[in-house]
């Protein structure tokens, strides 16, 4: 007895790819995936390896990573390629101590995020 295959999270013409603990705020990180919504994937890796942002180079590794998922697992056309969707949420954060003043200490929040990255063929118009 196995257990049933599950479905896919994305349509027959996308393909997905999720960094799940890029170091750095989340706020941070979605500035640079405003950059690449709706852009093709040639336009959208070209900003990110271009971009001064220091997030822009995981961005870049998530959606090198969706790419190559489009192209090697479901057989699709990747000069069609669109950024469909790049979307950010919170994930873990390191909490550390500095000591300070006086033997007090205060609390260091070290954020990660999460990116998410789903690409389309797009048919030419």
């Amino acid at each position: 007895m196995s257990k049933p295959v599950s479905p896919r999270k994305v349509g027959e013409k996308e393909a997905l790819s999720v960094g799940t603990q890029i170091r750095g705020s989340a706020q941070k990180l979605n500035l640079v995936a405003a950059l690449i919504r709706n852009k093709p994937v040639g336009d959208a890796m070209n900003i990110l390896a271009f971009s001064t942002k220091a997030m822009a180079v995981d961005a870049r590794k998530v959606l090198a990573s969706a790419i190559a998922n489009a192209e090697n697992n479901h057989n699709l056309d990747v000069d069609a390629l669109v950024v469909a969707e790049a979307s950010v949420g919170k994930s873990i954060t390191m909490k550390r101590f500095a000591t300070r003043g006086r033997g007090k200490s205060t609390r260091i929040l070290k954020p990660f995020s999460r990116l998410r990255i789903v690409v389309r063929e797009q048919e030419e118009a």
